[in-house]
């Protein structure tokens, strides 16, 4: 069984937010809300100021405390570790959303928790995520964690990468090339 993870390049991601379009548009996002987002933190002290830009969605957490902390069992693991919302089981209660260290879910206009899904219906297909076929820099690499033939695990294995809040101990799947 494959676990799904994907590595953004920081090196090459220019802040164009076509990933958040893409995300909007094949999933039908509300029009207030994002799934990803794109933001950007400054580090250092001038003059030695660097900034960053980063595409952010859910990291798809080996250990993700919403999963663990929903009371309905409503947000659950699926093929390839991949984390999805039940809808049919969603409260809104929004305790996933407190656990979230990365503030990747919101409510939707339905009353139910939506976060990214890295287009797991679409990989199901053979196809990338919405966000990963559509970026233009080609910044984002998708794929199995395990193979260790695929573009990812080789990606993983020869670069410098990192991952956001390592301290929140969730063993996120998202990692981000330096």
């Amino acid at each position: 069984m494959p676990r799904y993870g994907m590595a953004i390049d920081l090196r090459t991601c220019m802040g164009c937010a076509a990933c958040v379009v893409a995300c909007k548009v094949e999933n039908r996002v509300d029009e207030e809300a994002f799934r990803c987002r794109v933001t950007q933190r400054s580090r250092g002290e001038f003059p030695n100021v660097h900034l960053e830009i980063l595409s952010e969605r859910c990291n798809q957490c080996s250990d993700a405390p919403c999963v663990w902390n929903c009371p309905t069992g409503a947000s659950h693991y699926a093929e390839g570790g991949v984390i999805l919302v039940d809808e049919d089981r969603c409260t809104g209660c929004k305790a996933c959303l407190a656990a979230c260290p990365y503030d990747a879910r919101f409510i939707n206009s339905r009353g139910v928790a939506e976060k990214c899904t890295f287009c797991l219906h679409r990989v199901q297909q053979g196809l990338e995520p919405a966000c990963v076929s559509t970026c233009p820099s080609r910044a984002m690499i998708f794929g199995d964690l395990d193979d260790p033939s695929g573009a990812l695990a080789r990606t993983l294995g020869v670069r410098k990468h990192r991952a956001l809040k390592p301290e929140a101990g969730t063993a996120p799947n998202l990692f981000y090339l330096e």
